[in-house]
């Protein structure tokens, strides 16, 4: 790759306006000083470390020498089977709580069941639920018979007679459609089924 001399002269004179030596220059030196100040800060922190690190040093040894186990303490064996024997009390005392809280959690369920059952319970009303089942119309129609008494449809579903079993056993028909109000008819329908 070859480069046209005129070329190079060319941006070299276009770079011109850019390029200011003296600012270059006051910027190289203010980085010599940046590193310098920087050199003597690093150095002045690695011999506050090696101080700090002395007298941690110091702290340590005398911690080691103050470490050493007196007589009224028991023996690394002795410790060691005290820890052991602290740690199955642990264990077996974990257990009877983890047991605990698994029977008294599945108490709390079966008590939460047993409140809702018992507030459903309350709630509930047999005679409702027996009426809501029954058909009203038949149970009214097995009472009518019951007490003698049946009724005849027509074929446009209206009671035009009505059958009266007397207390004597007899067997009467009376006419509904007649021009009697309700009040005689229920009078004739009673003394009927007395009769």
């Amino acid at each position: 790759m070859s480069i046209d001399v005129q070329e190079a002269i060319k941006a070299i004179r276009d770079m011109l306006p850019i390029i200011d030596p003296e600012e270059d220059y006051l910027t190289i030196v203010a980085a010599e000083e940046k590193i310098v100040a920087s050199e003597a800060k690093r150095k002045k922190e690695l011999e506050e470390a090696h101080a700090k690190l002395k007298a941690l040093t110091r702290i340590c040894e005398a911690a080691r020498i103050s470490s050493t186990r007196p007589a009224s303490i028991p023996s690394q064996e002795d410790h060691v089977a005290m820890l052991n024997e602290l740690e199955n009390s642990k264990l077996s005392l974990a257990k009877a709580i983890s047991d605990a809280e698994g029977l008294s959690g599945s108490k709390e369920a079966e008590l939460a069941a047993l409140k809702e059952e018992a507030r459903r319970l309350e709630g509930y009303d047999p005679a409702v639920e027996h009426t809501k089942e029954l058909d009203g119309s038949a149970l009214r129609l097995q009472l009518y018979k019951g007490l003698g008494f049946e009724p005849i449809n027509e074929p446009n579903r209206n009671i035009s007679k009505m059958l009266v079993r007397a207390t004597s056993g007899d067997i009467h028909t009376v006419d509904l459609s007649n021009s009697k109000s309700k009040f005689e008819n229920t009078q004739l329908l009673w003394k009927l089924a007395n009769s």
